[in-house]
């Protein structure tokens, strides 16, 4: 897994991709209004390179026909949706999307935003209401933390609706950050090592779960969502606490990025390369039948 910054080569393969499909993405209306600086043109095609090897890293695209896209409004949906389709014209990817958002009733949603902006960009989508915001205010206790729940709730209603939609996958924006704060926060508080999937297979067994930006950086999809122009829907429940568990695993990685640069690409790679006879899971490895071979 190699996660440098886009080379020479990549740009140039990306061209070559462009040239060879006949597809530009700035032809497709989501990067109608997309800056021309230099800058921003290579920021795209690292994001671009990344989601084309996380799909080829994980095999995403084996028996890929439909994927709902969950799209809630933040920076990161809206770039993985913004990506996909970018590869999709392209030709690159073979896949029919479905952009879907689930409105979970939270005071003072602007419910027009989402589907005007899909609509205005010709992407096909659902919305879907279920009011979860409620049942999180009703069984979560004052001063605990919302995240747990909510997403477990909005989880079983995506779910059923992929299955509603014949889709095959469903395709959600967590990156770099998220699967690295989720492994620290299962680490220390959790006592096991485990982080989000790139891909993963639900419980069921019928849907896969996928995660196409986990090499990408926070901080590039926040540049990229901000130069995009995206109409940003901030989450009135999650995000007005503080002191989540979660926002103390990133201030932990970003101090240590501060102060030893290129360590959050260290750790993403050593999640991809476990060496389970120097850990201490014994369903990992034998260690029982683990003996030195007899001396002559």
């Amino acid at each position: 897994m190699e996660l440098a910054r886009t080379s020479e080569r990549d740009m140039m393969n990306i061209a070559v991709d462009e040239e060879k499909t006949g597809f530009h993405a700035g032809n497709h209306p989501l990067f109608s209004r997309m800056p021309s600086s230099v800058s921003f043109n290579k920021l795209r095609k690292r994001l671009l390179r990344q989601v084309r090897q996380a799909l080829d890293d994980f095999g995403m695209l084996k028996g890929a026909k439909r994927w709902l896209v969950g799209v809630s409004g933040g920076k990161d949906s809206y770039s993985l949706l913004a990506l996909l389709m970018d590869l999709q014209w392209r030709g690159l990817l073979p896949v029919e999307i479905i952009a879907c958002n689930l409105d979970q009733g939270q005071p003072n949603f602007p419910k027009h935003i989402l589907p005007d902006y899909l609509s205005s960009i010709g992407v096909k989508h659902r919305i879907e209401y279920r009011d979860t915001y409620s049942i999180v205010k009703e069984k979560v206790p004052t001063g605990a933390t919302y995240c747990s729940l909510c997403s477990r709730l909005r989880r079983g209603n995506l779910y059923r609706i992929a299955r509603e939609e014949d889709c095959d996958a469903l395709v959600l924006g967590h990156h770099r950050e998220d699967i690295l704060e989720t492994f620290f926060m299962n680490l220390f508080h959790g006592g096991r090592l485990a982080s989000m999937p790139a891909k993963l297979l639900n419980d069921e067994g019928d849907l896969m779960v996928l995660r196409p930006l986990a090499y990408a950086a926070e901080d590039d999809l926040a540049r990229f969502a901000a130069a995009m122009a995206f109409p940003i829907i901030p989450c009135d429940l999650c995000g007005s606490q503080d002191g989540l568990e979660r926002n103390a695993m990133k201030a932990m990685l970003a101090d240590i990025e501060r102060r030893m640069p290129g360590r959050k690409d260290t750790m993403l790679r050593a999640l991809g390369h476990a060496n389970p006879s120097h850990l201490l899971d014994p369903k990992l490895f034998d260690f029982q039948s683990l003996s030195p071979e007899p001396r002559e």
